[in-house]
């Protein structure tokens, strides 16, 4: 999910491919790892693996029936079917009748992705918007930042949410932020804070976040 988040489908796929592939009954982590492998999977244009991978999920929600399993399995025949609109509309009609609010806030963006991809922007931005906001209200900050970032292109402005301003950063964020105004880029800051890349990059989104931009420009500006 971190590298779905991050927009790394090809580490994603290697994540989860192991628990997809599993004979043993794993439960809830054979079901998450499937969708995140057929997420994945249809990003990298692996249509063939991701149907393979639907076929294995479709099994358990069918025979499960709940909302939450079906609105899954809606989501994710939306990311390998051509006529994706119903199933994407299915999925945010049964995933808005449960309580699993990220799951529902990640349909509304692959949604308004692909809406976008339509050259659909008004109805994009409807979609893209709700899934910036509800990931924004949970914390889930590398979504957040993607979700802003699609709408950027459709032509929108996001607003901040928020009063956030530099006093919400944490002290190793004020940190990263001092460096990367100072030019050094991300695998430099790491070294300098004895750190890896990746916990900078995932600072720097939970930067973003709080302070309502999408780019590294933006917080040199």
């Amino acid at each position: 999910m971190l590298h779905n988040s991050l927009g790394r489908p090809d580490e994603a796929l290697a994540a989860a491919l192991p628990a997809a592939e599993s004979d043993a009954d794993l439960g809830v982590v054979t079901w998450c790892s499937l969708v995140e492998l057929i997420i994945a999977a249809a990003r990298l244009g692996r249509l063939d693996l991701a149907g393979r991978a639907l076929a294995r999920l479709r099994a358990m929600t069918q025979a499960a029936g709940t909302d939450w399993a079906l609105g899954l399995e809606s989501h994710c025949q939306a990311l390998v079917d051509t006529d994706a609109e119903p199933h994407f509309r299915a999925a945010v009609e049964r995933l808005a009748g449960t309580p699993i609010r990220g799951e529902l806030a990640r349909t509304r963006l692959h949604y308004g992705e692909w809406l976008r991809r339509q050259n659909r922007r008004t109805d994009a931005r409807r979609q893209l918007r709700a899934a910036y906001e509800m990931f924004g209200e949970m914390g889930m900050t590398a979504f957040a930042v993607r979700a802003a970032r699609e709408l950027g292109t459709t032509g929108e402005t996001v607003r901040k949410r928020g009063d956030g301003n530099a006093a919400d950063l944490t002290p190793q964020e004020a940190q990263i932020v001092r460096l990367v105004r100072a030019g050094l880029s991300n695998v430099e800051i790491a070294t300098r804070l004895f750190i890896s890349p990746r916990t900078v990059e995932w600072h720097l989104s939970k930067t973003f976040a709080k302070l309502g931009i999408t780019s590294r420009r933006q917080l040199r500006r």
